[in-house]
């Protein structure tokens, strides 16, 4: 039975397993996690009976979890899933929806290695993470889609030792330091970088991406870092980032991932100052996907919806930021054919909906309450 606390259930979709979700003019847009399914349009305008209006699917060598809206363009990732693609490239499929119920392949850009994997779009620059030939595991490179037929590359950015055809060496094990996640916020870049942890960015010259700071701490924390959304206002006079580690793919034994709160009041020094946990799962070791995700990607006010894997959606309020806390939570029905809810991404749309989208199936639509 589904579990809540601050938070209620407006409308359901039965979606196959997501990967990101996104609302924009009363629609919302799903990137599914496996093939054949690649992306689908459904109309929210009347949150209470949500109806697909669009679907596209993707060859079954294909992942098409990520989409981005913006300016009537959609963007969706395509990465590659394995070594054996039969000639397909994996890249970015741009297309026009102007109409959303008819969206129309516009472009498809492609690279080398397996494309890419997470992505910011903000209706003309994409800010991604391809994998580009001469590099160890995905870099931070800025596309230009103001002719969105013919994508430019700006800038790109990696860290050092991932350029082995320039003759960098890497300190690190295979792909363990590589560009997960690009946020843009100003003439910053905020760009978590795996086991690498995070960086800022300077993107004032996108054509040459200047190296701020970063921060990692794995190790001595086992989870990579998922991803570093600003907080778009002063929280005690501090500019905060809210920082989410993924509770996969980690490096020896160790608690479930955290959600992190960090000082970069002073950004070329970031100062992680609190920490929060689901408080019933302690530090004690848990499998995976158990432990945080990541939180909403445009924070609005101190209550930061966060999508917690096994356990759902939670609300954690930073209005005392040394002391984050919970005040609400969402744990769905486990859905069929799963052992537990895996809660993948969350969205909230402009009248305060929130989107909150299974990996392995459904699409819950919430209100606070």
């Amino acid at each position: 039975m589904s579990q809540a606390k601050g938070i209620r259930e407006v409308g359901y979709f039965d979606a196959v397993g997501g990967g990101q979700v996104v609302v924009e003019k009363g629609f919302a847009y799903i990137g599914h996690m496996k093939a054949p399914h690649g992306t689908t349009v459904v109309d929210v305008r009347d949150p209470k009976n949500p109806r697909q209006v669009a679907q596209l699917e993707v060859p079954d060598v294909m992942h098409s979890h990520k989409v981005r809206v913006g300016n009537g363009l959609m963007v969706i990732n395509q990465e590659l899933m394995g070594p054996d693609s039969g000639g397909i490239r994996g890249g970015l499929a741009i297309y026009d929806i102007e109409n959303p119920t008819q969206p129309k392949l516009v472009h498809r850009w492609e690279t080398d290695g397996s494309g890419v994997h997470r992505f910011d779009f903000d209706g003309r620059y994409v800010y991604g993470s391809p994998t580009v030939e001469g590099y160890r595991g995905n870099i931070a490179m800025i596309l230009d889609l103001a002719d969105p037929t013919r994508p430019q590359e700006v800038g790109r950015w990696w860290m050092p030792g991932q350029w082995i055809a320039g003759g960098e060496e890497p300190t690190w094990k295979g792909t363990e330091h590589r560009c997960h996640h690009p946020l843009r916020f100003g003439d910053r870049l905020y760009v978590s970088y795996w086991h690498g942890g995070f960086v800022i960015l300077d993107i004032a010259d996108m054509s040459q991406p200047k190296l701020v700071s970063g921060l990692d701490w794995s190790p001595p924390f086992n989870c990579p870092t998922h991803s570093a959304v600003p907080v778009p206002f002063e929280i005690e006079g501090r500019k905060i980032l809210v920082v989410a580690d993924e509770d996969v793919a980690k490096i020896g034994e160790g608690p479930p991932a955290f959600l992190w709160l960090v000082d970069a009041t002073v950004e070329e020094r970031p100062v992680p100052f609190a920490s929060f946990q689901l408080e019933h799962l302690g530090g004690s070791p848990q499998p995976n996907m158990t432990g945080c995700h990541q939180p909403v990607e445009k924070i609005t006010g101190t209550e930061v919806p966060v999508a917690w894997f096994a356990n759902g959606l939670r609300i954690v309020d930073i209005a005392r930021p040394h002391a984050p806390k919970e005040v609400a939570y969402y744990v769905p029905d486990v859905p069929e054919g799963a052992r537990r809810v895996s809660s993948n991404d969350v969205f909230v749309d402009e009248r305060g909906l929130i989107f909150l989208i299974d990996r392995v199936r459904g699409l819950h639509i919430l209100e606070r309450c």
